[in-house]
């Protein structure tokens, strides 16, 4: 049998995929990802072990499946990557679906979950559409290989009805499949799971508020080891503002920022319907909008270039501080940990410092140097409390989703 399993995570202008050991736990053997596919130059980086190689490509990379295309390729001719020279040694290829609907864990793809898939792109499309695009590559020219989707909603299969339901006519909700579903949930699990163990507890013992921060970003509520609330909802605009989406906002605002907002997006495509309401929330609003950068790191800094930058980061603190003041209640205060993740809540310090010095309140302390290190790069949790506070321990979590669902996928399939 093939000893390897493939992780594919694919978003609208990257593709990264990892191949991994099949083996409990997973053993990663190579790493490779595609940025700058809607907006050139695109760039590769490859590891392999210690080897790390970066390079601009000249090839000229369009859509998420060129991309995954030339990945593969690219591997697979690697002479230094004897366990993966072939398709013939992959045992199967995981794939990162942000929306799964009211599926509560992973399926193998087949002609029936497939046509299932395909009708949730009307909730996702600009969610969805990049990954099943090499979904349906994978069975067509991979056809031999299980395809298994992990689905970022998922996680979120266990919010309460009152949580989940959005008062509006039922029956048009629920012949349209209008609920809150949450997202970043394969982040969630590898977090949950890795807290637990750092904590020493069981899973179902374990209470957290999760911080998933990075240009897509969200929190969770978790309690003894079940999503209770989260701030994403139908789609993964809700909530907390992003690099170029806009969060929460009053839902009347796009009507009156603009009079086409139920046309289609000139984004649109054949195969992708776009409104121009999503397009302008999605795409043209959060920091990049206040600041003209995406860059987060440009905004968190002591002396901001402007006061617009300045106002960015407050807003940020802000909305994501109104979060960690309805989840604390939502546990009753019996929290273990407030924990950050994400690229931003795993590299921002002041952020992070930020945050803990306005829950001073919930007897959140932190140790600065700690803080101001941050994690190694092996480290995959990291305490950053100070001393043996009352509240809770404040942790940072290098989330790794592609670890996650390999590491699923070889527990169910050994």
């Amino acid at each position: 049998m093939a000893k390897t399993v493939l992780s594919v995570n694919a978003g609208s202008s990257s593709v990264k995929i990892t191949f991994y050991a099949f083996k409990n736990p997973p053993r990663a053997i190579a790493d490779a990802q595609i940025s700058g596919i809607t907006a050139p130059p695109t760039a590769l980086k490859y590891q392999r072990g210690s080897v790390k190689h970066k390079e601009k490509l000249q090839e000229k990379l369009s859509t998420p499946q060129d991309a995954f295309k030339y990945l593969l390729k690219r591997c697979f001719s690697d002479p230094e990557l004897s366990e993966v020279a072939s398709e013939g040694d992959l045992a199967y290829i995981c794939h990162r679906v942000v929306h799964g609907g009211d599926y509560p864990d992973s399926v193998e793809i087949n002609d029936e979950t497939m046509s299932h898939l395909e009708k949730l792109e009307e909730l996702a499309p600009l969610h969805n559409f990049s990954a099943l695009e090499i979904v349906r590559l994978c069975r067509k020219e991979l056809p031999s290989i299980p395809s298994i989707t992990f689905f970022d909603s998922a996680f979120h299969h266990t919010l309460p009805d009152h949580v989940r339901t959005y008062p509006i006519d039922q029956q048009v909700a629920k012949a349209n499949g209008l609920r809150k579903y949450g997202f970043h949930g394969i982040s969630y699990s590898f977090i949950l799971r890795s807290v637990a163990e750092f904590l020493q507890k069981p899973q179902e013992k374990t209470n957290l508020i999760v911080m998933h921060l990075g240009s897509g970003a969200s929190i969770c509520a978790i309690k003894e080891g079940k999503s209770i609330d989260t701030s994403m909802g139908l789609t993964p605009l809700a909530g907390l503002p992003g690099a170029t989406r806009s969060g929460s906002v009053d839902p009347s605002l796009v009507f009156h920022y603009t009079n086409e907002a139920g046309n289609l997006s000139p984004a649109s495509t054949k195969e992708m319907h776009i409104s121009t309401a999503e397009e302008i929330l999605n795409k043209k609003s959060g920091w990049k909008a206040l600041t003209g950068t995406t860059d987060f790191s440009e905004i968190a800094v002591e002396n901001p270039p402007s006061e617009a930058h300045k106002l960015a980061f407050q807003i940020v603190v802000d909305r994501i501080l109104g979060f960690i003041g309805n989840y604390y209640v939502k546990l009753g205060g019996e929290v273990d940990a407030l924990v950050f993740a994400g690229g931003i809540g795993e590299k921002s310090a002041m952020l992070r410092r930020t945050l803990s010095e306005k829950c001073k309140c919930l007897g959140v302390a932190i140790d600065s140097q700690a803080n101001d290190k941050g994690p190694e790069d092996d480290e995959t949790v990291k305490d950053i409390s100070k001393g043996a506070g009352k509240g809770p321990r404040t942790l940072i979590c290098q989330t790794n989703e592609q670890f996650e669902m390999a590491y699923h996928c070889n527990r169910a399939r050994s």
